[in-house]
């Protein structure tokens, strides 16, 4: 695995497996709000060069303990691996304003049988669509996490939200 060298410059970060196994309900439940419409999708940000923030829709890959994405040659991959700081954010449900969000670290993985397998995924999870395996030029991240929140309601415009933070902070 290649970095960007950021990784060390963030008191805790952790694998997606790690936080599933320290936190197995947040995990789960968020795993199920990136992947509510069958595939994995989100909106990442990540941090443009001038410091601004940059958001997108993507399709995040869960996978062996990691959360991935391959993402194609453009501003966001430059971003990530300039900066690799993120965050990645759950789509809308339709039935409610349930949420979730991650924050981390983006890392290049440079492992072909990791990308391969990864690229298998990402086209079996696509299947009905029929798209393309990842191009030579996508380069595939893992997704480091520092903080996770999920947020659950009883449909839109709950004035009560439950959120779930972690690692916990106090406010």
């Amino acid at each position: 695995m290649r970095g960007n060298g950021r990784a060390d410059t963030i008191a805790q970060v952790v694998t997606w497996g790690e936080l599933a196994a320290a936190e197995p309900e947040l995990a789960r439940d968020g795993a199920g709000l990136l992947y509510q419409f069958g595939v994995g999708l989100g909106f990442l940000a990540t941090v443009r060069r001038d410091g601004g923030p940059r958001v997108r829709p993507m399709c995040p890959l869960l996978a062996g303990g990691g959360l991935f994405a391959f993402i194609i040659p453009s501003p966001k991959q430059h971003d990530l691996l300039r900066d690799g700081r993120y965050a990645l954010h759950s789509f809308p449900s339709p039935e409610n304003e349930d949420a979730f969000s991650v924050t981390g670290v983006a890392v290049a993985v440079d492992d072909a049988a990791r990308r391969g397998a990864l690229a298998s995924q990402f086209v079996e999870e696509r299947a009905a669509i029929g798209v393309d395996p990842p191009a030579a030029g996508d380069v595939l991240f893992e997704l480091h996490v520092d903080g996770a929140m999920l947020t659950r309601t009883r449909g839109h415009g709950d004035p009560s939200p439950v959120h779930t933070v972690w690692p916990s902070r106090a406010p």
